[in-house]
């Protein structure tokens, strides 16, 4: 079972359950019409439960999977894929669905997400009659920049939850003395090279001391802003069209996530930031 923390926990479902609802309701004309399939597509699935809350006060909520699967009003989705590379909770999902919803075309894989968004993107590319809508929800930065690449121009509808706070900025070491491991693992979720990285993060300054010049280094201020710009544009290279993000902050009121909606169809995106607006008036 998931373990995770505040009222943003639940809020991020919501968004995403909201938004499966208005894309179901939008999708279902043209689908009957043009004969598509609907997909949903969850990189991170977990257990379908999430446990939050101390000891004290302990609440399980239903996880995105459930929420989603409980979905049939105004149609479900023809397909779903669940992708869960734990292997407790991979098994604990396999069953759950099979036993709660028999009727629908559930695929759970136990496997890597970046393995399975790319193998998404074949056969989305192969299978032009499919749409999809994808939920990608890592507790770190186990995406790859390369992964979200492959979906360039498809006909999905991916929102993702991008480590801002909780990952990128924990990475930027204020003197800009980063490791190895840490640049690469900084490269692989960006999709940028360690010296454009230290460009957009960090000022240099050359100074005169008393034993010739020296740079000295500094982070930018507001870098957990930065990243998510950072993202959203590099998203923007890729689909016409991205969200404004759904800002997570914990209860010292610090940004640990940022979560937005990328697509290559205009309306999506406005329905996504309807969504989005009305959420970040609640933090």
């Amino acid at each position: 079972m998931n373990q995770f923390g505040g009222n943003w926990t639940e809020n991020k479902i919501e968004i995403l359950i909201e938004y499966a609802g208005a894309y179901l309701t939008i999708m279902n004309p043209y689908a009957i019409k043009n004969n598509w399939q609907l997909l949903y597509f969850d990189g991170f699935a977990g257990s379908g439960e999430i446990t939050k809350g101390n000891n004290e006060d302990l609440k399980i909520i239903m996880g995105a999977t459930g929420r989603i699967l409980e979905i049939d009003t105004p149609r479900p989705f023809d397909m779903y894929y669940f992708v869960e590379k734990e292997k407790e909770n991979f098994k604990l999902l396999k069953e759950t669905t099979k036993d709660k919803f028999p009727n629908k075309i559930i695929h759970v894989v136990e496997d890597d997400c970046n393995t399975k968004i790319k193998a998404l993107s074949k056969f989305m590319d192969n299978r032009r009659e499919y749409r999809a809508l994808a939920y990608i929800d890592p507790c770190g930065m186990q995406l790859d920049w390369e992964s979200i690449q492959s979906l360039e121009k498809l006909n999905v509808d991916v929102w993702i939850l991008i480590p801002t706070g909780m990952g990128v900025n924990r990475l930027l070491k204020k003197d800009g003395k980063i490791s190895d491991a840490w640049i690469s693992k900084l490269e692989i979720f960006l999709g940028m090279t360690k010296d454009e990285i230290l460009n957009y993060f960090y000022n240099q300054t050359v100074v005169n001391t008393l034993f010739g010049e020296e740079v000295i280094v500094k982070k930018e201020d507001k870098t957990i802003e930065k990243s998510a710009d950072l993202y959203k544009y590099r998203l923007n290279g890729l689909f016409k069209y991205v969200s404004n993000p759904y800002i997570l902050k914990n209860k010292a009121n610090s940004t640990m996530f940022h979560f937005l909606m990328a697509s290559n169809n205009q309306t999506a995106v406005k329905v996504a930031n309807d969504i989005v607006k009305k959420y970040n008036k609640q933090i």
